[in-house]
């Protein structure tokens, strides 16, 4: 792991891969071919999944990062542990712009985002090393924080304002 504190257990982290990856298989991405998967963990430990679901609309797209959230809070589930996305692409992909907002809207700036290739997991050659920020099996390690510095969020609205 990294130097952070992650309040993640080695379990929770491969069950929320795991759960991104069968996320990944409800894809609807027949314009893209660019599946993705997403799976979030609640702080009561249960994993919620979502995958990207085009449209020929292109703008009325929703990706696999915000299909979990809206999933999530429409049923009431507003607290979370960790997020895992995956694609096919054997590197890391991180969340567009709308979907780091709208995961600011939920999840606190120093949640863990694990940014998992497409195949995890990967193999480190004899005497190589880890790249920087990136742990066993080729995840690149985040928060929402260094994906989305000096963001707005709901606090935000509470503070006062001049008349």
């Amino acid at each position: 792991m990294s130097a952070r504190a992650w309040i993640m257990s080695i379990e929770d982290r491969e069950k929320l891969i795991q759960g991104a990856f069968e996320a990944k298989k409800g894809s609807y991405s027949p314009y893209s071919k660019f599946p993705v998967g997403a799976a979030l963990l609640s702080s009561d430990g249960s994993i919620i999944k979502g995958a990207n679901i085009e449209n020929a609309s292109y703008g009325g797209t929703i990706c696999a990062e915000r299909t979990a959230i809206v999933k999530a809070a429409s049923e009431g589930i507003r607290s979370f542990i960790g997020l895992a996305v995956v694609t096919n692409v054997n590197s890391a992909i991180s969340p567009c712009g709308i979907c780091r907002q709208v995961i600011r809207e939920f999840c606190s700036l120093d949640m863990p985002i694990l940014l998992v290739p497409g195949d995890y997991p990967q193999k480190l050659e004899v005497g190589q090393e880890q790249k920087p920020g990136y742990t066993e099996g080729g995840v690149k390690e985040t928060t929402l924080g260094d994906l989305l510095p000096d963001s707005f969020g709901p606090e935000h609205l509470e503070l006062p304002r001049q008349s």
